[in-house]
């Protein structure tokens, strides 16, 4: 599957050295330092095609594009990856609704997906990769588990199977929740804790039987059918980057049971813990006083926005208005001071000179630095606008190194 189209990142001077990315990961629940060495690996779950991207979307992703935009300016190849769910009852659930092929409605909002990402400048992943695709190493991987004694068929003649989770010895070291809150989460969020024949009610499903109706692929000894949401992240991740990762990233929607599992998936299989270096996770969207979701029907959509000639530099300027792990309101006023903070960066960046362009690379850096600290950064630059503006400096290479510190690190095109 392709990606979408990249664009040139700026390569930026070493003026005042380049900080190392300190990155909060919910393990640990601290702020570490993130300093691969050598490529940078990073993995971040994408969408299920079945509607338009969203903010909430387009916040998680502008989120780890800075993490990929820091390990660029400080020397690091990335290989990064992201997936499609291409697969999985919420597409066929509304593919059924609309009376629509799922396969085109999947093809139709990938595509319209990557559009938006193109739009919002987000460097594009390395390998972009659909969970139908990579269902022959799936089917692999799930055989092997049930080969270890990690994974088990339900005896109900579904042809399901299920992974046991007291096989991790690590189980929820990631999320920290316990057992009850586990099963509220995995209620709300696609697990079936309630299913008759498990294990223990939190074992997450690997390979779902053939159903009348739905669509099926080979899976060899497994039988026909169709695979599971966390094995697939864990198949993608394991096969292009390698058993452990540098940034295992996502929507804080994600923690649980998604994140668990797939970790979980991953170092039963390989035997290296923890599976990811740092666990990142962004705020939620919020619209009215909710989360953005398409269960709520209170979505704002990218698309529509373009569609309505909002520029999506002042969009992408709205969102990091706001500190990535927090969650946040979208609002009229918060798109009217992406707005204005757009024109009055570009005007700056048109000036004959300002203050230091070193200085204001270096400060930039280092709030970025600070576990994506985008707020911070959005400030040092506007002040250092408001002076140029004003007249003061005699910089007069500042306003095209403003340029090119904001669009490289914040990936702002003025």
């Amino acid at each position: 599957m392709d990606a979408w189209t990249g664009h040139d990142v700026p390569r930026l001077p070493d003026t005042q050295g380049r900080p190392p990315l300190r990155l909060y990961d919910t393990a640990r629940g601290s702020v570490e330092p993130s300093t691969p060495a050598g490529t940078a690996t990073m993995y971040v779950c994408g969408i299920t095609p079945y509607d338009a991207t969203h903010l909430g979307h387009a916040a998680t992703m502008i989120a780890f594009d800075l993490v990929n935009r820091m390990w660029r300016d400080a020397g690091n190849e990335v290989n990064y990856v992201q997936n499609v769910t291409d697969i999985d009852d919420p597409l066929l659930e509304r593919a059924a609704r609309d009376g629509e092929d799922w396969i085109v409605l999947a093809m139709r909002e990938t595509a319209l997906f990557r559009e938006d990402m193109e739009a919002l400048r987000i460097i594009p992943p390395a390998h972009y990769v659909g969970a139908v695709e990579s269902i022959p190493s799936i089917v692999e991987h799930v055989v092997e588990l049930m080969g270890k004694g990690a994974a088990y068929r339900l005896e109900d003649g579904t042809g399901d199977v299920y992974f046991d989770i007291t096989s991790a010895p690590n189980w929820g070291y990631e999320s920290h929740l316990s057992p009850g809150e586990m099963r509220v989460l995995s209620a709300e969020r696609g697990g079936d804790p309630d299913r008759a024949g498990k294990r223990d009610p939190l074992d997450p499903l690997l390979w779902r039987g053939a159903r009348e109706g739905e669509p099926v692929w080979d899976g060899g000894e497994l039988g026909p059918g169709r695979p599971g949401w966390h094995i697939e992240c864990a198949t993608i991740a394991l096969g292009l980057l390698g058993d452990t990762i540098d940034v295992q990233g996502g929507g804080n929607d994600l923690l649980y049971p998604h994140h668990e599992c797939s970790a979980a998936h991953a170092e039963v299989l390989t035997g290296a813990a923890p599976f990811a270096r740092h666990y990142a996770h962004a705020g939620m969207i919020g619209l009215q006083g909710e989360k953005m979701s398409k269960s709520k029907g209170n979505l704002v959509f990218v698309s529509r926005l373009r569609g309505d000639g909002v520029d999506p530099m002042a969009v992408r300027l709205g969102l990091l208005a706001g500190h990535y792990r927090s969650d946040r309101e979208w609002t009229d006023e918060v798109l009217k001071e992406g707005f204005e903070r757009l024109a009055r960066w570009r005007r700056a960046a048109a000036a004959a000179s300002g203050p230091s362009g070193a200085g204001l690379l270096g400060a930039v850096r280092e709030a970025v630095a600070d576990d994506l600290d985008a707020p911070a950064a959005l400030a040092v630059v506007d002040a250092w606008a408001e002076a140029a503006l004003a007249g003061a400096g005699d910089d007069t290479e500042a306003p095209a190194l403003m340029a090119r510190t904001v669009d490289a690190l914040l990936g702002i095109r003025l």
